[in-house]
């Protein structure tokens, strides 16, 4: 991070100065309605926004609350400690923090250099910054958002320790640096960042930590990364010899935990990059179906039509 902006960022706030001159406790008023321990995007967000980016207010603990927004948190200096979900996390500088709306979190008061930057965020912003990301149907890309908006999954936060990954660091520091300065164009350009540090961050799965709880979420993300990597040739057996687990113990768990066989994802993975191949190049049908992992063209052709309801030829047509 540049020094010019992280001076901009350690500026005393007007609410540290209370802290600093005698209060001792948090201004409710600031972040909450009513009595409520929820944290009210309403309260933050300027009327007809999807994001807003504020530094954390240091000196004072925060106590047990949740949110309506989707968190996320990025230490440009220093350390801040948090329980989440009963959970003791450190994030240190250069790390990002995902909190989901389901997530309890409390927050250790920080010192005067560590400097953090909570973006909030209205969960439909990610939509288009998912569009912005390809066409291409991504299984594992779709999974770690539904993490992130607690639409089908419990795990209430991903930490990712990245703060030696260069394109992620300057993505961050693009998207503080455009919020904050209110340029024109804003929206399109802070979603268009989002949905490339998201591009990023799915590069850097082995970096993430999730609530201890989410067991369940860390084998589906190993299961679908795998697919994502060796979906022509990988299979089960292989998987499971990786991730130490009985073969048939992670079949069914796979199928508990996705409502999917391992074959079922392995096969729509298959087809969601045939159908981009038909439409973004010029490969013969055939050449598409050996790329994707299928040797017989006919089962090809018999289960893509199941699947879109038309031949590969009038998908491309079409």
């Amino acid at each position: 991070m540049t020094a010019e902006l992280l001076e901009e960022l350690k500026k005393i706030t007007p609410e540290e100065e209370n802290i600093l001159a005698g209060r001792t406790e948090i201004e409710k008023e600031i972040y909450m309605s009513a009595e409520e321990d929820i944290v009210d995007a309403r309260k933050l967000l300027e009327a007809g926004k999807l994001i807003q980016a504020r530094t954390h207010t240091r000196f004072v603990y925060f106590p047990k609350h949740t949110h309506n927004y989707i968190e996320v948190i990025y230490m440009c200096a220093g350390s801040t400690r948090h329980i989440i979900d009963d959970a003791d996390v450190v994030l240190q500088e250069g790390e990002l923090l995902f909190l989901n709306q389901k997530a309890v979190q409390e927050i250790y008061p920080a010192g005067e250099n560590d400097i953090a930057i909570n973006f909030i965020i209205l969960p439909e912003f990610f939509d288009y910054s998912l569009k912005m990301m390809g066409e291409e149907k991504n299984q594992l890309r779709d999974f770690v958002i539904d993490c992130l908006k607690g639409e089908n999954v419990t795990s209430g936060y991903m930490h990712f320790k990245v703060a030696d990954i260069l394109p992620v660091q300057n993505l961050v520091e693009n998207l503080i640096w455009s919020v904050k300065n209110r340029q024109p164009n804003r929206r399109s350009i802070n979603q268009a960042t989002m949905g490339l540090l998201f591009l990023q961050l799915m590069n850097h799965l082995d970096r993430m930590e999730m609530s201890a709880e989410s067991g369940q979420q860390r084998i589906a993300i190993a299961v679908l990364d795998y697919i994502e990597e060796h979906y022509r040739d990988g299979g089960l057996s292989e998987l499971a010899g990786q991730l130490h687990y009985d073969f048939y113990w992670l079949s069914k768990e796979i199928k508990k935990i996705t409502g999917k066989t391992y074959t079922e994802l392995l096969q729509e993975k298959r087809l969601n990059q045939a159908a981009y191949l038909l439409e973004h190049t010029a490969m013969s049908v055939a050449d598409i179906a050996v790329a994707v992992g299928y040797d017989n063209i006919s089962y090809f052709h018999r289960i893509f039509d199941k699947r879109y309801g038309m031949t590969p030829r009038r998908y491309r047509m079409r």
